[in-house]
């Protein structure tokens, strides 16, 4: 919920510098994703060429957002992340080339996940027959805004919402015991898009009845939506009201910061929230993966990407081995 950082910090070695600003560099990768999946499904085999290659470049992806996420975003869980990423990307694609065809559905989930999260990211305000049509991202920032500010209330706080950096009705401003200002912003990062995007790749990338899609979507995208609003209001109280300044110098050494108010919101968003989110999100997908078995099949994939091993997913979750119809 900091405001939202350049992607291409001063400390980006000049090779990563030298690439794609973050969005065009992800849309390149979606679009070739996209055409490796169209060419594969015509039984060309430079589908499956062009889709090893890509996951290379996604993998080098990964690779330009580790300095962010370790330097200017401040987080350890999406540093690591990053970091296994960039292996487990080369890996996919080396596999995928070598014949384990399995993670073409894979490569088509990510294919998915980024045409649903990118136009949040780059489609600016638009004015149609003279009529203003508002960022989709700002959109989507201002009604999760508004519902935390909602489950705020509720918990007995009022702090003032006020315009955040982004020129949204999307902050909150808290006044400290003693009289300090804290300024809470909710960005694109807050929505939890991201984790939303990731069950649509998943969940569209498999094939199975439309009806058991719907289902996993109804199971995961309300879910995701909720327990971020009970996060971002976790962390905006918590740092709003200084609760967590637990040890603030090894806090504040731990994340290379140094201003002492920051400290709450490190332990509560950096800390608690993500490794809470990384949780959530296992927990989601086996109660997505019941209405869909058909997800083990890139559920397996991926263990295998990072384990080297096989893992029979649907016998150990005690999955159908024959979906229905239904």
């Amino acid at each position: 919920m900091p405001d939202d950082l350049n992607m291409f910090g001063s400390g980006v070695p000049a090779i990563l510098s030298a690439l794609p600003d973050t969005f065009t560099f992800a849309w390149v990768i979606a679009i070739l994703f996209a055409v490796a999946w169209v060419l594969d499904g015509r039984g060309l085999a430079a589908g499956r060429s062009l889709a090893a290659g890509t996951w290379g470049l996604f993998g080098l992806f990964w690779l330009t957002m580790v300095p962010y996420f370790a330097f200017e975003h401040q987080s350890y869980v999406e540093s690591i992340l990053a970091l296994v990423g960039v292996p487990a990307c080369l890996y996919a694609g080396y596999l995928l080339y070598d014949g384990r065809r399995s993670l073409f559905t894979l490569t088509r989930a990510i294919a998915i996940m980024l045409f649903i999260y990118l136009p949040f990211e780059t489609i600016p305000a638009l004015t149609l027959a003279g009529v203003a049509i508002p960022e989709p991202r700002q959109v989507l920032i201002e009604v999760v805004a508004t519902h935390t500010g909602m489950l705020i209330d509720l918990l007995g706080y009022a702090p003032e919402r006020v315009t955040s950096n982004e020129g949204y009705n999307a902050a909150y401003e808290w006044i400290t015991s003693d009289g300090h200002t804290v300024r809470i912003h909710i960005v694109l990062a807050c929505t939890g898009l991201g984790s939303m995007a990731i069950f649509g790749g998943l969940v569209s990338a498999v094939q199975a009845p439309l009806v058991r899609k719907v289902r996993g979507l109804a199971v995961a995208i309300p879910l995701i939506y909720v327990l971020n609003i009970f996060r971002t209001a976790f962390i905006s109280v918590v740092a709003g009201n200084q609760y967590m300044h637990w040890q603030p110098d090894l806090v504040l050494a731990m994340f290379g910061a140094t201003d002492p108010y920051r400290v709450s919101f490190l332990i509560s968003d950096r800390i608690m929230s993500q490794l809470l989110a990384v949780v959530a999100l296992i927990g989601i997908t086996f109660l997505v993966v019941r209405e869909l078995p058909e997800l083990v099949v890139i559920l397996e994939d991926v263990l295998y990407l990072l384990t080297g091993e096989e893992h029979d997913l649907t016998e150990s979750l005690d999955l159908p081995r024959e979906p229905t119809n239904r």
